[in-house]
């Protein structure tokens, strides 16, 4: 039986755009179970490699690297290539990391594994996010960028709570075994959906790395880092926060996950239309509410119950926040597109790497568990001033 001709992104209907975008969002959920489930077995994986919990810990390090490395690396040198089977590639190395990861003998492999699945990582939402926006309309671009990234706000809600679940109950490799099946359903649905994407052009290494030598490309990368870095440094120490801060039960930690979740699903839809309404002033509202949900995360971080919907609005205005980040990567980067909406996923994993190093200086320190939540804010503070000179200097760029 011979397949239909694969159609190029101008002539495909508004039906078949929705089910491609679709297909990349079932991408990100996998993505996103993949990254956030490893905190939750550490101590299944310790017990099995008869390592500590601190030694285990480093998978996510090494998946973290992998981002890190791989974004800007890739998409420098992956120019030339078809978008479609960039994205095809991606998501084949992304289900053969996670499946060596259940087959890894020993924890030197394991550590292997995990930064092969994290290496495509940053370079496929970048390409995703990049193929959406292309085929949208101009108006429509925050939006099918957040429709996108919606996958991996879901697997918050969605993925991580099942993928640990079965991992509890069957073994941790078997959460990793879902992954690497949500890996290959996406791979499937590419493979017939994903149309040749002829309006996203061809670049050479040069070109693409040209970004780097762009202030602006460099300004927004470090809004996002230092940004970013305040919410991580809460959200990694929330299970002590809430705990011995809140005196919430343990058992209803998963909850409190939920919610955070639950939060950034929502966050990434309102992102979407105000990138689309307000670029510049999307960003300034979002790093303003960034700072006034963690200050008084501060405060309420003592009660359960606001302190849990508190967290929540965390996870809500810092989704916000990605979208806008993304647009203003891709307009300022000119023709270096895909590195530069890459280098905005290396950005949010060294605020993840950032920011829970920052909060374990503040708790060391002799703080409360819910410090790290005054020193998040003053990072967002820094951020709104990084948006000032780069907002100024951009209109004066313009003026030019």
């Amino acid at each position: 039986m011979q397949r239909r001709p694969i159609p190029v992104q101008t002539v495909i209907s508004r039906r078949r755009r929705i089910l491609v975008m679709l297909a990349l969002a079932v991408g990100g959920f996998g993505i996103g179970t993949t990254e956030f489930v490893s905190m939750g077995l550490l101590n299944l994986i310790a017990q099995d490699y008869q390592i500590t919990e601190e030694t285990a810990g480093r998978i996510i390090s090494a998946y973290a690297l992998g981002v890190v490395v791989g974004a800007p690396v890739i998409a420098a040198f992956t120019g030339k290539l078809p978008r479609r089977r960039l994205l095809l590639l991606f998501m084949a190395a992304f289900t053969v990391g996670n499946a060596l990861t259940i087959l890894a003998s020993n924890y030197e492999l394991l550590l292997v594994s995990r930064f092969i699945a994290g290496f495509p990582h940053g370079a496929y939402f970048s390409v995703a996010g990049l193929s959406a926006a292309s085929m949208a309309p101009k108006r429509e671009r925050g939006r099918a960028l957040a429709f996108v990234g919606m996958g991996l706000s879901v697997s918050l809600v969605i993925g991580v709570p099942i993928a640990q679940g079965i991992g509890q109950i069957a073994g941790w490799q078997a959460a990793y075994g879902l992954v690497t099946l949500i890996g290959l359903v996406t791979i499937a649905a590419l493979w017939f959906l994903m149309p040749h994407m002829t309006e996203m052009a061809a670049t050479d290494p040069r070109t693409e790395l040209g970004a780097l030598a762009k202030p602006q490309v460099w300004l927004t990368v470090i809004m996002g880092t230092v940004g970013f870095g305040g919410m991580f440094a809460v959200y990694t120490y929330i299970s002590w926060t809430m705990t011995e801060r809140a005196g919430l039960d343990p058992c209803l930690m998963p909850l409190v996950l939920t919610i955070y979740g639950v939060g950034s699903v929502v966050g990434n839809w309102l992102g979407g239309r105000v990138a689309d309404r307000n670029l510049e002033g999307g960003i300034l509202f979002s790093f303003i509410m960034i700072a006034v949900v963690l200050l008084s995360f501060y405060t309420l971080s003592t009660m359960p119950i606001l302190g849990t919907i508190n967290f929540g609005l965390v996870g809500m205005f810092g989704s916000c926040l990605i979208p806008s980040l993304q647009i203003r990567l891709m307009e300022v980067a000119g023709r270096a597109q895909t590195l530069a909406a890459s280098l905005n996923q290396s950005a949010l994993n060294l605020a993840n790497a950032s920011g829970a190093a920052i909060g374990g200086a503040v708790i060391s320190a002799g703080y409360s568990y819910s410090a790290p939540a005054l020193a998040g804010a003053s990072l967002a503070l820094i951020a709104i001033l990084v948006w000032v000179g780069a907002y100024r200097l951009r209109r004066v760029q313009a003026a030019r």
